[in-house]
């Protein structure tokens, strides 16, 4: 008998001739943005063993090591880790082939994760939040970068039309996707997203809004230095309202 069930979605969207660090090309403000976030959450932390999920082609792991003895990328993209041999060629950085919601560690093995820009293709992240609990040891620290639906601009709008905010993930996708099973891109709802890490035995610790003058006609006007420098000022206050397109959650585990 023929089983109609369909398979496994296996994150392979770079696999199909897309370049991920060309994406990254005229984007050093959001690049810088996201490693000042990092820092300032890990301040004074350092861990013997991390992983970065869904890491793409290793452009945190560097970062990471400063944090960490040990530090693995661990991404599902077969082209995204032959692109991270160049990246991280001469470091000591692990780089293994997983998906994140199977992830290749022991119970408890590692004492830090992070994972960014991957929430973005997770409509539903139960699976990969068990996974992350399950591999992160006791006291571990996560963290976690959400695409944010209640952002300022959607707050704005939706007040203006009277309607609340979707608690379930919205899909930005703009185009037509290409394939049936094409991965998908959506927004999150962030208070549904902390009901999801706290039943994955994950609490929050502290949380940073980055990216927040994410803007193609701020980035023509002013250089990156300017905006880097607001950036700074405004991470940690504009956290309390959700205000930026990118929330990042740092968790702990029991």
């Amino acid at each position: 008998m023929t089983d109609d069930k369909p398979s496994k979605k296996v994150a392979n969207q770079y696999e199909r001739g897309y370049d991920y660090t060309k994406y990254w090309d005229n984007r050093d403000y959001e690049n810088a943005a996201e490693h000042m976030a990092i820092r300032r959450l890990l301040k004074g932390d350092h861990f013997g063993n991390a992983a970065d999920i869904g890491g793409g082609f290793g452009r945190l792991c560097i970062l990471l090591r400063t944090f960490s003895d040990k530090v693995t990328l661990a991404e599902p993209a077969a082209s995204q880790l032959e692109a991270a041999k160049k990246v991280l060629e001469g470091t000591d950085i692990a780089q293994v082939q997983m998906q994140a919601d199977d992830l290749k560690f022991a119970d408890g093995e590692l004492d830090l994760i992070t994972m960014i820009r991957v929430m973005h293709h997770l409509p539903d992240p139960t699976a990969e939040f068990a996974e992350i609990a399950r591999v992160l040891a006791p006291g571990g620290t996560a963290i976690i970068e959400v695409a944010n639906y209640g952002h300022f601009k959607n707050r704005r709008r939706h007040k203006k039309q009277g309607t609340p905010l979707p608690t379930e993930p919205v899909s930005i996708r703009t185009v037509k996707a290409d394939e049936p099973d094409a991965i998908a891109f959506v927004n999150h709802n962030i208070d549904t997203v902390l009901g999801q890490l706290q039943t994955a035995g994950l609490t929050l610790d502290s949380k940073l809004s980055v990216s927040n003058l994410r803007s193609q006609k701020l980035k023509r006007a002013l250089p990156t230095r300017a905006m880097l420098a607001v950036e700074r000022a405004t991470q940690s206050r504009l956290a309390k309202n959700n205000f930026g397109p990118s929330i990042f959650l740092k968790l702990r585990k029991a």
